[in-house]
């Protein structure tokens, strides 16, 4: 799918500035700067383990800065009060590598949950035309009364990108989105994140070490190794690079 060949010179809708987090001794992430911009999908590329989770559960205020400015849509997510930072949160999709259905509900009232709990007057004609919007979106309408014990991994997944879309966020954040699943159904999830991207103009982070995952869905890629970006740019360009790790990281992940 055809990706977007420019970056704007608008504000960044995600800023991070000399970002430093460590965990009693150990350094988790050290001067992470990275700007992301409207519409655009970003991935951040790492080993498990790398931080890049830390970096996302920051970003949405789940983990307190140890030193950095972090900005999300104009926002300094750590001067932010509860109030605020819940209504930041509405704002932005988080897809979690478990999808993190509700088990004990069918498809049609986990994507009515969100709903009904953030829009109080929303009516039923609203919340009936919003799960059908969004179930067409991720392909599946007929999975509307199935229970998410009926469902594949990769149903699961796209049951988990429809419930985030349903409020309608102007930022995703992808965690880890393509693992445990099987080549073919990665290859659905990464088009689908990209049909996401070009339907909703949504900007994205994805969080990975799946190379095909960043080389399809993303428009830039950052390299995180060791607690740093090491390159920021097009997949080509930070895979054209003659760092070692880099290399490295690529000949023992790649799959063509």
């Amino acid at each position: 799918m055809e990706k977007n060949d420019t970056i704007t010179n608008a504000e960044p809708i995600i800023s991070i500035k000399g970002l430093y987090k460590s965990f009693g001794e150990l350094d988790i992430l050290k001067d992470i700067n990275l700007d992301v911009y409207k519409g655009e999908n970003m991935v951040v590329l790492g080993r498990s383990g790398s931080g890049k989770s830390v970096l996302i559960k920051i970003l949405v205020g789940l983990l307190p800065p140890d030193k950095g400015i972090i900005k999300v849509l104009g926002n300094e997510v750590n001067k932010l009060s509860g109030k605020e930072l819940d209504a930041l949160r509405l704002r932005i999709g988080f897809l979690f590598q478990s999808s993190a259905l509700y088990d004990s509900m069918n498809v049609r009232q986990n994507l009515e949950f969100p709903l009904t709990m953030n829009k109080k007057n929303i009516t039923k004609q609203e919340i009936n035309t919003a799960v059908e919007e969004v179930l067409d979106a991720v392909g599946l309408k007929d999975k509307m009364e199935q229970m998410p014990s009926d469902l594949s991994g990769g149903q699961r997944k796209r049951i988990g990108i429809a419930r985030t879309l349903i409020l309608k966020p102007e930022i995703m954040l992808y965690d880890e989105p393509t693992a445990g699943l099987d080549p073919i159904t990665c290859e659905e999830i990464n088009k689908l994140i990209r049909e996401v991207q070009k339907k909703y103009n949504t900007s994205s982070i994805i969080i990975t070490h799946d190379l095909t995952c960043a080389k399809i869905t993303g428009d830039r890629v950052a390299m995180l190794l060791d607690g740093k970006f090491v390159k920021v740019g097009k997949f080509d360009e930070v895979f054209e690079s003659d760092n070692e790790e880099i290399k490295s990281f690529f000949n023992y992940n790649f799959i063509q």
